[in-house]
């Protein structure tokens, strides 16, 4: 047995999911319309879900860039030393 959802979503081609992207970013259709909250729920699993089984992760919607550690001593603790102030010498 095959996901209706799922085979409606692999069917979708890259102009499709490119006008979804643009229509969640602007809150329209291509024609003008406003996207309804429901409208907007379906469209960002669709877009999700094709992002997915098409892009590589960075390219992904929402995908965050973690990057990597610049060295181990950035993990190091490193001691506070208190300065008095005159005043109070």
């Amino acid at each position: 047995m095959t996901d209706p959802y799922l085979e409606t979503v692999r069917a979708m081609g890259p102009e499709l999911y490119e006008r979804m992207v643009r229509a969640l970013a602007t809150g329209l259709w291509p024609d003008g319309t406003s996207i309804t909250a429901a409208q907007r729920e379906h469209t960002m699993q669709a877009v999700i879900a094709w992002g997915e089984l098409n892009l590589p992760p960075e390219e992904r919607i929402g995908y965050i860039d973690k990057g990597h550690k610049a060295g181990s001593s950035c993990d190091d603790p490193q001691p506070m030393t208190w300065l008095e102030k005159e005043e109070n010498k």
